[in-house]
C-alpha cells in the first residue's frame, strides 16, 4: 500500500471513530474513494456469509440482489481475485450480471466497482462501491478503493480476532443473522428435494428472484415451515400445519 495513502485513510476511520466500527467502515470508505455508497461482504468458496456494512439504502439494495442472484461485482471481484469495474450498468461493453443489473439500475446505481478484500493467500470477501452516475473511477479513487479493501480485509480479521473460539465477532454477527437462517433453509431444501446443499440454494435463490421476494425472507418462511419445497411441483406455500416453536429440524 502506498504509505501516503494508507496514513490518509487510517487517520480518516481513526477520526470518524471507524476503527471497531463495522458501520462506519462503510460510511468512511465511500467518503475516501469519493463514491456515492459502499458495501463490505464476507465470502467463503461460492457462499456469501453475508454483509459487514452498508453505507446507505441502495448499498444495501446492492448487497441484498448479490446475496440473493449469486451474481455481481461483489462475488466476481471474490473469486477472480482482481478488481471488477463496470462504469456503465445500463449499458456495458460487455453484457453480464443479467439478473442483477436491471433491479441495481431501478435502484439508482449507473457504475459500480468490486475489490477483493486479502490478507495475504487468505480471501475473505469483496468492498463493493457504487456511483448513481456513470463513468470509470479515476486513477486516484482506484488507487484509494485499494488501500480501502486492505484496511477492511484487516480491520473484518481484527473484529474476529475477538471473538470466542468458533463464535462469531459481535460487530459482524449483527449484519450476519439473515445469512444463518439462508444455510438452515438451505439445508432444509437440501432434505426435502434430496439435493446436495448448493443446489438447494439455487432453488431457494430462483424463487426469491421470481418472486420479486428477498431471499432471507423466503429463507425464513422455509425455516417456520410455512413454506415447502417438492420435486414434481412449485414450492408449498402451506406445509406443516402447527410447527412446534423453536423446531428447525429438517422437514423430509
Amino acid at each position: 500500500m502506498p504509505a501516503d495513502r494508507l496514513v490518509r485513510v487510517l487517520a480518516r476511520l481513526s477520526s470518524s471513530g471507524a476503527d471497531g466500527d463495522a458501520a462506519r467502515l462503510c460510511e468512511v470508505s465511500a467518503d475516501v474513494a469519493e463514491v456515492s455508497g459502499a458495501g463490505i461482504t464476507l465470502l467463503s468458496g461460492d457462499e456469501d456469509q453475508g454483509s459487514v456494512c452498508t453505507s446507505d439504502r441502495v448499498s444495501g439494495v446492492v448487497d441484498e440482489l448479490q446475496l440473493t442472484l449469486g451474481e455481481g461485482p461483489s462475488i466476481d471481484a471474490y473469486r477472480e481475485d482482481r478488481p471488477v469495474l463496470e462504469p456503465d450498468l445500463a449499458d456495458p461493453v460487455e453484457a453480464r450480471w443479467f439478473a442483477f443489473a436491471p433491479p441495481a439500475v431501478a435502484a439508482g446505481v449507473r457504475a459500480v466497482f468490486g475489490f477483493p478484500l486479502h490478507v495475504g493467500a487468505v480471501r475473505l470477501g469483496a468492498l463493493n462501491l457504487y456511483r448513481d452516475r456513470l463513468g470509470p473511477l479515476s486513477d486516484d479513487q482506484h488507487a484509494d478503493a485499494l488501500v480501502l479493501a486492505g484496511v477492511a480485509a484487516r480491520a473484518v480479521l481484527l473484529m474476529q480476532a475477538q471473538a470466542p473460539p468458533g463464535a462469531l465477532a459481535r460487530e459482524l454477527q449483527a449484519r450476519g443473522d439473515h445469512q444463518l437462517v439462508v444455510h438452515q433453509a438451505s439445508g432444509m431444501v437440501a432434505a426435502q428435494l434430496e439435493v446436495d446443499v448448493g443446489e438447494a440454494l439455487v432453488r431457494l435463490r430462483a424463487h426469491a428472484f421470481g418472486n420479486d421476494r428477498r431471499l432471507a425472507d423466503v429463507a425464513r418462511d422455509v425455516v417456520g415451515r410455512r413454506l415447502r419445497f417438492t420435486p414434481e411441483a412449485d414450492p408449498d406455500p402451506n406445509p406443516d400445519p402447527d410447527p412446534l416453536p423453536g423446531d428447525e429440524s429438517p422437514v423430509p
